[in-house]
């Protein structure tokens, strides 16, 4: 198993279990299509590499209906 995924952690960071996935599926698909990742990633698959950038901070989990939301404020 993933380490970062067997604590509470990083679903904090994302706001959720839902946020958490949808801020994955997102990352990896940017991934897979050829986005360069900000990670080592040496002996990683890509799901280990996206869940590492997320613990880490290095992807800011902002979802479009919270951009949305920001901008109605104004």
């Amino acid at each position: 198993m993933i380490e970062p995924l067997k604590h509470d952690d990083i679903i904090k960071i994302c706001g959720g279990r839902f946020k958490l996935t949808a801020l994955i599926q997102r990352r990896w698909l940017q991934i897979m299509q050829g986005a360069r990742p900000m990670v080592d990633t040496r002996g990683m698959s890509d799901l280990e590499v996206v869940v590492q950038e997320i613990a880490e901070g290095k992807i800011e989990p902002v979802f479009p209906e919270e951009i949305v939301d920001d901008h109605d404020a104004n």
